[in-house]
C-alpha cells in the first residue's frame, strides 16, 4: 500500500470532477503548485467536504500518480469563511489566488508566495487595510518573489538617485528627471509613492500590511501596478475581470 504525503498549502482552485468528485489546486510549501483529485468530497457527508473549498489552509495528505495527486485527508486550520460570504471579500481574494497560481510552479520552493498569500488573505479578513491598497501591495510583492519586480531604489537608465520623479513601465522602472525622454510613456512619481513601493519591495512579509496611504498616493500606485502587469504579464485573469467591472460599477 503506497502512504500517503503530508504537505502544507492552500486550495487555489477548486472544480467538481464526474458527479461526486472534485478537483483541486494545491499551493504547497514542500512541492509547489500540485494538482490532486479528492475522490467522493462532493457527497453531502464526506470529511474532504469542506477542506476542498477554495481558500482552505492546512495539511493535506496526499498520494502521487503519473500526473496527478490523489488527496486522502486534510487537517484545516483556517478556512478563510469569511471571505466566500462576503461579495467584495470574495472578488479580491479569488483574484489574489488566481495570480499566486499563475506564478507558482511543481516542485519549485513556494515557501515565501504561500507566505505572502496567507498573510494578504488573513488582512483581508480583518478591514484594516483599504482593499484597493491589499490589491497593490500583493501585486508588487507577487513580483519581487517571482524574482522580476521592477526597479525603485535608482534611474534604470543612467543610475542616479536623484530626482526619481517618473516611473516607466517599459523600462521596468524608476526614472531621474534627466532621463525622462529616454523612458517611453512615463508614469508620475511622487516621493510619497516611491517610499510605498520601496518599502512593499524591502519589508519582510509579516510587516507588508502596516501601513496606508493617502488616495493621492493610492492612485499612483494603482497606475503604476496597472501599467507593469500590462507590460509583464501576458494573460488576463478572470478574476481580476470581474473585480474591475464591480469596481467600475460602484459596487465596491
Amino acid at each position: 500500500m503506497i502512504e500517503a504525503t503530508a504537505v502544507t498549502g492552500m486550495v487555489i482552485a477548486s472544480s467538481p470532477i464526474n458527479e461526486y468528485d472534485r478537483r483541486i489546486v494545491l499551493l504547497t510549501k514542500e512541492r509547489g503548485k500540485i494538482t490532486a483529485f479528492a475522490r467522493g468530497a462532493r457527497r453531502q457527508y464526506s470529511p474532504m467536504l469542506a477542506s476542498t473549498q477554495l481558500f482552505a489552509f492546512g495539511t493535506f495528505r496526499v498520494i502521487e500518480g503519473r500526473n496527478a495527486y490523489t488527496l486522502t485527508g486534510a487537517e484545516i486550520t483556517n478556512y478563510f469563511e469569511i471571505i466566500p460570504r462576503d461579495p467584495m471579500k470574495a472578488c479580491y481574494g479569488s483574484y489574489f489566488l488566481e495570480m499566486a497560481g499563475y506564478y507558482a510552479r511543481e516542485n519549485n520552493n513556494e515557501v515565501e508566495l504561500l507566505k505572502l498569500l496567507y498573510q494578504t488573505l488573513r488582512i483581508l479578513c480583518r478591514d484594516v487595510v483599504p482593499y484597493p491598497l491589499i490589491r497593490v501591495i500583493f501585486e508588487l510583492r507577487t513580483f519581487v518573489v517571482n524574482g522580476e519586480y521592477p526597479e525603485a531604489f535608482h534611474c534604470v537608465i543612467c543610475g542616479s538617485e536623484e530626482g526619481l520623479n517618473h516611473f516607466s513601465p517599459v523600462r521596468s522602472g524608476i526614472l531621474c528627471d534627466r532621463c525622462l525622454a529616454e523612458g517611453g510613456t512615463v508614469l508620475p512619481l511622487s516621493p510619497s509613492a516611491l517610499y510605498a513601493i520601496q518599502y512593499i519591495i524591502t519589508s519582510p512579509i509579516e510587516r507588508l500590511y502596516t501601513f496606508n496611504v493617502s488616495p493621492e498616493v493610492l492612485h499612483e500606485l494603482q497606475k503604476i501596478m496597472e501599467g507593469y502587469i500590462r507590460r509583464h504579464i501576458d494573460r488576463d485573469f478572470k478574476s481580476l475581470e470581474i473585480l474591475d467591472v464591480m469596481t467600475n460599477m460602484g459596487t465596491f
